[in-house]
């Protein structure tokens, strides 16, 4: 009894989807696709450092470097709280000819900042203290899920003017769309080039300004399928 209320629940969703199927093929439709896409520039800049104690005789530890930095970055403005956070915490073994050993400790931190100028400023300071072990993580844009939200309008409604363009020789009309797909896709093209090179202007001029780096921007872009009804 089990086995035919099983095999008669199968069969019913079998004609079901194949009802449906049906039904769809037998609408008179029109399939279009549309692309559109922006670039933005990134307003969210992750930058990892890495402060060491330095394997030499009256070496800075770090916490005083620790301190350092964060005074540094409090007289530029900005907030430990909300932009600086710790990622790991660490320490090696050295081993000397008295086979003594010592501790050189190290700790990762991750630094957001919101400009290329202050990312200029944050890498300046940094190096004034010493600190030269740092490395752009990723860029993002903040406001990336309102921008994708309207680049789908854009797309859509692109698709509707293609479709209608389509349609108007054969005195067709455009109706309802019976299926959409889309696909949003954003790429950081990110490389570390102006970090370097925002190290070495800054290393070559000793006390010059630091300057308002460029980042690539970002490309955000969206793609809709869109399938709609035919009438005449």
């Amino acid at each position: 009894m089990r086995k035919t209320i099983i095999f008669v629940a199968t069969a019913l969703i079998t004609m079901t989807t194949f009802a449906q199927s049906k039904n769809f093929l037998d609408t008179p439709y029109l399939e279009t696709s549309s692309q559109v896409d922006t670039l933005v520039t990134p307003d969210k800049i992750y930058l990892n450092i890495i402060i060491q104690e330095k394997d030499t005789k009256g070496r800075v530890s770090v916490e005083e470097q620790e301190n350092q930095m964060a005074q540094r970055f409090k007289a530029m403005g900005i907030d430990l709280d909300k932009q600086l956070v710790i990622k790991d915490m660490g320490s090696n073994f050295k081993k000397y000819f008295l086979r003594q050993k010592e501790v050189l400790k190290s700790k990762q931190y991750s630094l957001v900042v919101y400009s290329g100028k202050e990312l200029g400023e944050v890498m300046v300071a940094l190096e004034q203290l010493d600190i030269a072990n740092t490395s752009i993580e990723k860029t993002e844009y903040s406001k990336m899920e309102e921008l994708e939200l309207e680049l789908r309008t854009k797309a859509v409604k692109k698709a509707m003017q293609k479709a209608e363009a389509l349609t108007k020789p054969l005195g067709q009309k455009v109706g309802m769309a019976i299926h959409i797909a889309d696909n949003s896709q954003y790429y950081p093209r990110y490389n570390q080039a102006p970090m370097m090179e925002m190290k070495a202007v800054s290393s070559d001029m000793g006390q010059a300004q630091p300057l308002d780096i460029d980042f690539e921007k970002i490309r955000v872009e969206t793609t809709v399928n869109v399938k709609f009804a035919l009438s005449n």
